[in-house]
C-alpha cells in the first residue's frame, strides 16, 4: 500500500461540539517500516490549511496597490469596508496611550512587566559583538552590526487581543538600538482605537507611534508610507493569512521578519506522555483561529485515543468551543502516527512547525536532533503558553513550513552586518597577484587594473590586468 493510500479520517466539521471521537482530529498514518517517504513527498502527506499564502496574495494586491496609490484615503477605505471601523485619522493620540496604561489592572501591569523584563534580559544575551579579523600584516576585515533605522511592527488584535506581541515585537527592536519604532495594531468597533491592553503595553514600553490601523491596509501603510505615516525599513510581528501575504507582497521594497501567519503547533510524543498535558496544549493553540494549525505526530496509537477523549472532554469547558472546534477539525490540523521517534524527528522536520513540543522519554535528547521548527519546547512542563507570554523567548516565529528556512524574532532580526575592510599598501601588494589573477579568469581585467593601477612598477604583482606575467 502506498504512503498517500495511508492518509485517513474526516475533516471539516461544523457543528456543535463534541463531534464523534473518531473525527475531532484527521488521522494520518505513516506507519510503515522502511517506507515512510521524504522530501516533497513526505511534506504533502502533513496537513496544511486549505486557504495558502499564494492565494491570500492575489486577494490582498488590490488593497495593497490602493495604498501605495493613494495613501492615507485607501487605508481608511479599506478599514472601513472590511473591519467596519470609520477612522478620523490613522494616529492614535499620545493621551490615548497614556489614559490606557493609567487605567491598567494592576495584575496585567505586573504581569506585563515580568514579560518585558524577561524578554528584556533573554535578548540582550542575543546583541552581536563587533569582530576585527587580520588575515595579513595591515590587512583587516572588521564585522560590524547596525541597527535598521525606522521598523514598523504589527500587531493582531481580531479575534485575540495580544498585548503580548507587544512585547516580542519591541524588546528586540530596542535592544538593538532602533530609533524609529511605529506599532500598528486593528481599531476596536466600539473605540475606533486598538485595544486599550495594546495600547497600555505600548506606553509601559515607551513607544508613542501608534497606528489605528489592521490587516494589509497597516502592512500596506508602513511600507509605503502616507500623509500621516513615514515608510519603515523592516516590517515585523505575526497575523492572520491577509496580514502574512501582504508581507509577502511588499517583500523588497522592505524587509520583513518571516511569514508568521496562523499560529501551530505540532506536539512529538510518545506513550510517556499525559494525555490531558497533550490536549490541553494543542487546545491553547487552536484558540488562536480558526485557521490554527494542531498536530500530534506520536508513536502510541494509545495515547491518541486518550488524547482524543481529553480533547472531548476539554473542549467542552473552556470559552472559545466553536473557534477551538473549527481549528482542530480543519485540513490544517491531524493526529499523524509514526512507527518509532526517528520517524517522528523525521515527520516534525518535514512538517516545520512554528511550536514544537517534545513531550517523550529524554526530552532534550530528541529535541536536539530537530533540525527545523520555529521554537522548541522540551518536555512536560515546558508548554507553548511558557513561551507565548513569559518564558523570555520570543513567540513572533515563522509558520507554513517556513521554519525550514527562517527563524523567530530575535535581535539580530534588527541588525545588518556591514563589513569594513582595511587593507595598508603592504598587504594589498601581497594579495595583488591573485585578485589579478582570478580577475583575468573572469574576464573581467578592469577589476585587475584597479589594483595594478596600485603599483606602477607591477613590482612584486604576480600578473597584470592585461593577464601576462609580470
Amino acid at each position: 500500500m502506498s504512503a498517500l493510500s495511508q492518509r485517513v479520517g474526516v475533516g471539516g466539521w461544523s457543528g456543535s461540539w463534541p463531534p464523534t471521537l473518531a473525527t475531532v482530529l484527521n488521522r494520518i498514518d505513516l506507519r510503515i517500516p522502511g517506507a515512510l517517504p521524504s522530501g516533497a513527498d513526505l511534506q504533502r502527506l502533513l496537513p496544511r490549511a486549505g486557504l495558502d499564502v499564494t492565494v491570500a496574495t492575489e486577494q490582498v494586491r488590490p488593497i495593497v496597490e490602493a495604498v501605495r496609490e493613494h495613501g492615507a484615503r485607501a487605508v481608511i477605505e479599506a478599514t472601513h469596508r472590511i473591519d467596519k471601523v470609520t477612522l478620523a485619522a490613522l494616529r492614535v493620540p499620545a493621551g490615548e496611550l497614556e489614559a490606557a496604561a493609567q487605567a491598567l489592572d494592576p495584575a496585567l501591569r505586573e504581569a506585563l512587566g515580568t514579560a518585558i523584563e524577561r524578554a528584556r534580559t533573554v535578548h540582550s544575551d542575543q546583541r552581536r559583538q563587533e569582530v576585527t579579523t587580520t588575515l595579513a600584516a595591515g590587512g583587516t576585515v572588521t564585522q560590524r552590526w547596525r541597527p535598521v533605522r525606522r521598523v514598523g511592527l504589527y500587531v493582531p488584535g481580531g479575534l485575540a487581543v495580544y498585548p503580548s506581541s507587544v512585547v516580542m515585537n519591541v524588546v528586540p527592536a530596542q535592544v538593538a538600538g532602533v530609533e524609529s519604532i511605529a506599532v500598528t495594531s486593528p481599531p476596536q468597533r466600539d473605540t475606533g482605537l486598538p485595544h486599550p491592553h495594546i495600547l497600555a503595553a505600548c506606553a509601559l514600553l515607551g513607544v508613542d507611534e501608534v497606528y489605528a490601523v489592521g490587516g494589509a491596509q497597516a502592512i500596506a501603510m508602513l511600507a509605503y508610507g502616507t500623509e500621516e505615516s513615514e515608510p519603515v525599513d523592516l516590517i515585523t510581528g505575526p497575523g492572520n493569512v491577509w496580514v502574512t501575504a501582504a508581507k509577502r507582497l511588499v517583500r523588497g521594497v522592505v524587509g520583513i521578519d518571516a511569514e508568521a501567519g496562523p499560529t501551530e503547533i505540532a506536539i512529538l510524543a510518545d506513550d510517556t506522555a499525559d494525555p490531558r498535558h497533550v490536549a490541553a496544549d494543542l487546545i491553547s493553540q487552536a484558540e488562536h483561529d480558526p485557521l490554527a494549525a494542531s498536530v500530534l505526530v506520536t508513536t502510541s496509537p494509545e495515547l491518541l485515543a486518550e488524547v482524543e477523549r481529553e480533547l472531548a472532554a476539554q473542549v467542552t469547558a473552556t470559552k472559545h468551543t466553536e473557534r477551538i472546534g473549527q481549528a482542530l477539525s480543519g485540513s490544517q490540523s491531524a493526529a499523524v502516527l509514526v512507527e518509532d521517534i526517528d520517524a517522528g524527528l523525521r515527520v516534525v522536520d518535514a512538517y516545520a512547525a512554528e511550536h514544537l513540543e517534545i513531550q517523550t522519554r529524554q526530552p532534550r535528547a530528541v529535541a536536539e536532533r530537530v533540525r527545523s521548527a520555529g521554537a522548541i519546547f522540551v518536555g512536560a512542563w515546558s508548554p507553548v503558553s511558557l513561551g507565548d507570554y513569559c518564558a523570555g523567548s520570543n513567540h513572533v516565529l515563522p509558520t507554513g513550513g517556513c521554519a525550514r528556512h527562517s527563524s523567530g524574532l530575535s535581535v539580530q532580526t534588527f541588525l545588518r552586518g556591514v563589513q569594513l575592510i582595511e587593507y595598508d599598501e603592504r598587504a594589498l601588494r601581497e594579495v595583488a597577484g591573485h585578485v589579478v589573477t582570478l580577475a583575468n579568469a573572469e574576464d573581467l581585467p578592469a577589476h585587475g587594473q584597479a589594483v595594478t593601477a596600485r603599483f606602477p612598477d607591477a613590482d612584486g604583482v604576480a600578473g597584470d590586468a592585461r593577464g601576462g606575467a609580470a
